[in-house]
């Protein structure tokens, strides 16, 4: 199977993809989005052979097959931006990450500085709230990802906690926001923002990362320094940052207030024909796992062969995978690979032996430890998030 690299979507569905209308700020500027270039193939410096949904601002996915490693490859981890010009280049001597609001010390943090601190590591996933958008019916506005918008990485960097810690929160602090460098190309466009609540900024494994997978942050991916949320989705994963402010109250800017938001029913699900009345920031993410199987693979009957894939939740970790051969009827137990954290991709294995020739289904559920799985059917909600429905693969068994 190929990886086409081709950009698939027009200014009109980006824009309903993150609902443009009725702008609000919460960042130090105001920027925004131009018209998309007209389908062409692209190349990213650094980055493998990619399927590009946009160009500017970037959206990359991830071929399938890279997910076969438990760290995704920098050069193949997905990109998603949300402004079209990115900060590039940076002057790393000037530059400095502030950190400010409602606090005893303000204080700007130089690269090196960032980097002589106590450091810590943590391998985790990072996922597109959107990501499987593609796969929705009804279909659905914005970026139409396949399953290719999440990657597993180390992360190195800054505890968070140590440079609130070092600044000091005064009494009444709510929300830390995070502003990244990138802008827009309109004044209309707000700049891109993103807040936790106070105790959620001060958990133990957020970072403030200039590290992935043991090498320097690239650009697309974020450099100097991007936060790193695990457990929660990507919108929450600033690139670029520039400024951490700590407010007295909720952030209500676009990015908070009217993007990135879905129902409180459970596993955020809806009707088209119904839509909920309350929304909330998305946030924690929901239980998934895949096939992660060669494209060579030709399974032969009667003869056993060993698949694989990955699973992954929000943070509680992985109890178990099964794999079903009868629509799901019926589930047989796989064996779980070594368990590199609670954030992190978790290795699956099955031993299948075919026992008929021709097309076959599988199907693959995960089950964390506190018990979620994965449905049958698929769950839909107005901005395609969160989709965790049991996933399939059909192999052909030759005689």
């Amino acid at each position: 199977m190929s990886d086409p690299i081709h950009v698939q979507l027009t200014r009109r569905a980006w824009l309903a993809g993150v609902g443009l209308a009725g702008l609000v700020g919460c960042g130090r500027n105001q920027p925004t989005v131009e018209s998309l270039p007209a389908d062409a193939p692209l190349r990213f410096p650094g980055k493998v052979p990619m399927r590009a949904l946009n160009h500017r601002p970037p959206c990359l996915e991830t071929p399938w097959r890279y997910f076969q490693t438990d760290l995704t490859p920098n050069e193949a981890f997905y990109v998603r931006w949300h402004l079209q010009v990115l900060p590039n280049p940076i002057d790393v001597p000037s530059w400095r990450l502030r950190v400010d609001g409602h606090v005893e010390r303000p204080a700007a943090f130089s690269l090196d500085e960032l980097r002589r601190m106590p450091a810590e590591e943590v391998i985790a996933v990072n996922q597109c709230s959107g990501n499987s958008r593609g796969l929705f019916q009804p279909a659905l506005p914005g970026a139409q990802w396949h399953n290719g918008a999440m990657g597993n990485a180390r992360w190195r960097g800054v505890p968070l906690r140590h440079l609130l810690e070092r600044v000091g929160l005064k009494a009444g602090s709510v929300e830390v926001a995070f502003e990244g460098m990138d802008r827009g190309g309109l004044p209309s466009v707000p700049n891109f923002v993103k807040s936790l609540p106070v105790d959620r900024a001060r958990d133990r494994e957020i970072l403030v990362a200039y590290s992935m997978n043991d090498a320097p942050l690239p650009l697309l991916h974020g450099f100097p320094v991007r936060l790193v949320v695990p457990g929660w989705y990507a919108t929450y994963w600033v690139k670029s940052l520039e400024s951490i402010t700590v407010l007295t109250g909720p952030c209500d800017n676009f990015w908070m207030k009217t993007a990135y938001r879905i129902p409180t029913t459970a596993n955020a699900v809806e009707k088209p024909d119904q839509l909920a009345k309350v929304t909330v920031p998305i946030h924690r993410m929901n239980v998934r796992s895949f096939f992660t199987l060669p494209e060579t693979l030709s399974p032969q009957v009667g003869k056993p062969v060993e698949l694989n894939g990955i699973a992954f939740d929000g943070g509680s970790g992985i109890a178990r995978v099964e794999v079903s051969t009868d629509g799901g009827t019926t589930w047989q137990a796989g064996e779980l690979g070594p368990d590199l954290g609670r954030f992190s991709f978790r290795r699956w294995y099955w031993t299948w032996t075919p026992q008929a020739v021709g097309e076959q289904r599988l199907l693959v559920r995960a089950t964390s430890t506190t018990g979620e799985t994965q449905p049958l059917t698929e769950g839909w909600n107005r901005a395609g998030y969160m989709r965790n429905v049991i996933e399939a693969v059909r192999l052909e068994v030759r005689a």
